[in-house]
């Protein structure tokens, strides 16, 4: 039986062994696997936003605020209400849900440059709120002592590996649902709509609901990641919240690919260690990945994934298109083709 590997399903596992093994790899070095537990955390909520922007085409930039209520929700229920982590992971998914689908009410009245303002400004309130609003945020003076899962038998979750591996099975989970989404009947009507509203409604698409569904499901999953990366830093202030980090989300779906399953994640800390290498720098990082930033634009649009994507279907076609060779000459003790000496007379 003859097996055949896709150039992209072996990218994919390549990815899932490296992420699989990177605790082993870092067990000497726990600053750099705290570092890469943050990035999946990031990369959690970028999924977010491969949804929104990726298959609709709308662009959010309330994001970052998102992902600050989760962050606040998981900081304030464990540390001023002692709720367990469990609970307050499950509230922040629901509660940042809850007002993605209101937001998304209003939002989604607007279309394209007034979608981006319109979301922007939401942002910058919720932002201005959890910076604000001390005697419930704590302003900036933060909030401190955030709590790590529970024990589950022999798993201590305050061990870094131990939570690492934690997240990498909601990781898993969120590649799984953007996987799931792009090749199911719901991924093509939002592809559809992203690229025509009004050729998917003439068809019978449902362009409204499908992009409240779609905006609601990426304030979701902004709060999942927001929750567990205010477990994960154990501290967490206003500027998780910030209209900075929506950008910073945006960049690694962009450096990634949009639309794409592995995006996410290969964006996401392929920019987290390019920030690492430049930290020295760091009041500078934006603009020594500037020209980065515009190489992709200009080279590669869809994002590094995307890219690869193409070339690998432009790899099968040229391969599909190409003559097969021929068998070779005909034997010489074959008799000849009576066809073919006819042919020579004409």
């Amino acid at each position: 039986m003859k097996l055949t590997f896709s150039i992209r399903g072996v990218g994919a596992l390549l990815v899932a062994a490296a992420l699989l093994f990177a605790p082993l790899i870092l067990a000497e070095q726990n600053y750099l696997l705290r570092v890469l537990i943050t990035g999946i955390t990031y990369a959690i909520a970028v999924y977010g936003l491969n949804i929104i922007l990726g298959f609709t085409g709308q662009l959010s930039l309330a994001h970052g605020g998102f992902f600050g209520i989760g962050v606040y929700t998981m900081g304030l229920l464990t540390t001023d209400y002692d709720w367990s982590f469990w609970g307050a992971l499950l509230a922040a998914i629901v509660l940042t849900t809850v007002v993605g689908f209101l937001a998304g009410l209003l939002a989604l009245r607007t279309r394209e440059a007034y979608f981006a303002v319109f979301t922007m400004a939401l942002g910058l309130i919720i932002y201005m709120i959890i910076s604000r609003w001390e005697d419930v945020t704590h302003a900036y003076s933060g909030v401190l002592g955030v709590k790590l899962p529970e024990n589950i038998g022999p798993l201590d979750f305050s061990e870094p590996a131990t939570y690492y591996y934690l997240l990498l099975v909601f990781l898993a989970a969120a590649a799984y649902v953007t996987y799931t989404l792009r090749v199911s009947n719901v991924g093509r009507r939002l592809l559809a709509i992203r690229t025509s509203e009004d050729l998917a409604s003439s068809i019978g698409i449902n362009v409204g609901l499908n992009k409240q569904l779609a905006f609601t499901a990426s304030a979701g999953f902004a709060g999942l990641g927001g929750a567990l990366f205010a477990s994960a830093e154990g501290f967490i202030g206003p500027n998780s919240s910030s209209i900075d980090l929506t950008f910073e989300l945006l960049m690694f779906l962009l450096v990634g690919g949009v639309a794409t399953v592995m995006g996410p994640i290969v964006g996401t800390l392929l920019v987290l260690a390019l920030f690492e290498a430049f930290q020295d720098f760091q009041a500078y990082r934006f603009i020594l990945l500037g020209p980065v930033i515009i190489a992709l634009v200009i080279y590669a649009p869809q994002g590094l994934i995307g890219r690869l994507n193409e070339l690998t279907l432009r790899w099968k076609r040229r391969r599909a298109a190409a003559p097969k060779t021929p068998a070779g000459p005909p034997d010489s003790d074959s008799p000849a083709d009576p066809n073919d000496e006819k042919a020579e007379v004409r």
